[in-house]
Order: structure tokens, then C-alpha cells, then sequence
């Protein structure tokens, strides 16, 4: 995925969306999100609750990755779809649903393009997925497209100071992002959420949390990142041995000024917004 860029601009017409949108889904096939993604899944159970999900409501989880989000929406007797543009997350995916016995349906989607009728379901939601698209508006109009008026779109959103939005903007100081896309870090602001949604929704509720990175110490999360987590992996493999070091030391130095742990492991919070918006 394209690293955060601390810049705000509109995307340009001469921006080729379609072409860094297969940039991304190499970005995010690379490494296994999975062993990333796995950890976050207190996100997806606490987005379920404050979506208020019924059992059985038709949910979509867009952009789901490994099934955080769709699996909490399972235990919660929900008629779950799970789609991502990353095969190999939605086999992931498949294979916690059948360790716990859950009937799911797993589709391969364009989080800007879905495959499925207007109004056809009850819940739509995405956690840290959605907002990386490259055409924000497009997005946000077919996750509105998708759910029915009086249902729930429930996101789950990196804010611009958190320590994920500055993880990017540290990769972003390395690989500069393509020119004219804008900050996915955007969607953790209303300001931009009211842009996306202001024309559909009926309610925008926005309550600000905190994920905590919890690992064994600072270079066990760089380690674990690095190898795993598509973004990070690609942004070491585009570098020479000393940017390499120097984006070490950069990652480094920004989890020592956020780590509350005190005693050398890593206990990191990173804020996001948790977003329920009620469609007109």
C-alpha cells in the first residue's frame, strides 16, 4: 500500500489510479498481513458492537484481510461476505471461519468496484482497509451504494498523528507516495469523513479509541513488520543497506518516544477512529 503522504491534495486527473491500485495489491500480497492482522482482531469485535449488529443482519466486511471484522460478525449469528482483492488474506479468512465452524462467504472484490446490487445489505464495514483505496470517493460511494437506507456503515480508521499514521509518514519520507493521491490518513479525520458520507448518511457517530502494539521490544515489532506486513516489507526491499538503517533508526526512535511500557518491551498505543454512520 502507498505510504501516508503528509500532503492533503485533491487526486489529480493525471494521477493513474488503476495503476497504483496494482502497486497496492502487491504491496499488501507481499509478506502475510495475517500475522499482523490476527493481533488486531479486538478492533473488529468492538466495531461489531457498536454497529449494534442483530443475528441475523447481512453483513459486508470490505477490504477484510485475514476476517477480523467478518469473523466477530459471525459470533454474532450475522449472514456474513468477506471480501478483500487479496486472495491469499481470504483463504486465511476461510480457514479461521472453518476452525470455528462458521458458515461465511468469501469473494475476491474491489473495495471501489462491489459486485453486488444497491441496498443489499444491512451492515457494511471495514477496519483499516477501505481507507487505503486510491479513489476515496469512488469508495466510500459503493460502501454507501451497498447498504440499505437505515443501515449501519461501520469503519475503523488510522488517525493522522497516530502511531500507524506516522509509521507511514516515516516510509513516506523514504518512498515518496504517488503524486495527487490523497492521505488514506484522511479518513481518521471528520472533517474528510463528512466529505465522503455527508450526501448519504442520516448520522455520523465518530468515538475516538486506541489499539495498543504489544511485542516483545521496539526491534521485535520492526522484525515482525518487516517480514509480514506487505507496506514494510516492500519499503525495506526498495532500499539500499544505509536508507535501511536510517528507516530503521527513524521506526525506532518513534516507538522509543510512545512506548508506555518501561521495562524494553513494546506497549504502543495508536489512536483510530471507530465510525458508525447511519445511511439516509
Amino acid at each position: 500500500m502507498s505510504a501516508i503522504s503528509s500532503t492533503i491534495s485533491a487526486s489529480s486527473p493525471a494521477t493513474d489510479l488503476a495503476a497504483v491500485k496494482t502497486r497496492q495489491q502487491a504491496a499488501w500480497s507481499a509478506g502475510n498481513y495475517a500475522v499482523v492482522g490476527t493481533t488486531l482482531q479486538i478492533v473488529g469485535e468492538n466495531l461489531c458492537e457498536a454497529l449494534d449488529l442483530h443475528s441475523g443482519a447481512r453483513v459486508l466486511d470490505v477490504a477484510a484481510g485475514n476476517g477480523n471484522a467478518t469473523l466477530a460478525a459471525a459470533r454474532r449469528w450475522c449472514d456474513v461476505t468477506s471480501t478483500d482483492y487479496v486472495a491469499s488474506l481470504l483463504e486465511s479468512g476461510r480457514a479461521r471461519a472453518q476452525a470455528e465452524g462458521h458458515a461465511i462467504q468469501f469473494q475476491e472484490a474491489d473495495a471501489e468496484n462491489l459486485p453486488f446490487p444497491d441496498a443489499s445489505f444491512d451492515a457494511v464495514m471495514s477496519t483499516f482497509g477501505v481507507m487505503f483505496t486510491p479513489d476515496q470517493d469512488k469508495a466510500a460511494s459503493e460502501l454507501a451504494r451497498v447498504c440499505k437506507p437505515g443501515g449501519k456503515i461501520g469503519l475503523a480508521n488510522w488517525t493522522p498523528d497516530s502511531f500507524i499514521g506516522q509509521v507511514f509518514r516515516t516510509i513516506g519520507k523514504y518512498i515518496p507516495p504517488a503524486a495527487g493521491v490523497r492521505s488514506p490518513a484522511l479518513w481518521g479525520t471528520t472533517t474528510r469523513l463528512e466529505e465522503l458520507f455527508g450526501e448519504t448518511a442520516g448520522e455520523i457517530r465518530v468515538t475516538n479509541r486506541e489499539f495498543v502494539f504489544r511485542y516483545r521490544s521496539p526491534a521485535h515489532w520492526i522484525e515482525v513488520f518487516r517480514t509480514w506486513y506487505g507496506p514494510m516489507n516492500k519499503a525495506f526491499a526498495a532500499l539500499d543497506s544505509q536508507k535501511q538503517s536510517a528507516f530503521t533508526d527513524d521506526l525506532m526512535a518513534l516507538m522509543h518516544s510512545r512506548n508506555r511500557s518501561g521495562d524494553g518491551t513494546l506497549v504502543l498505543p495508536s489512536e483510530y477512529l471507530e465510525v458508525v454512520i447511519v445511511r439516509k
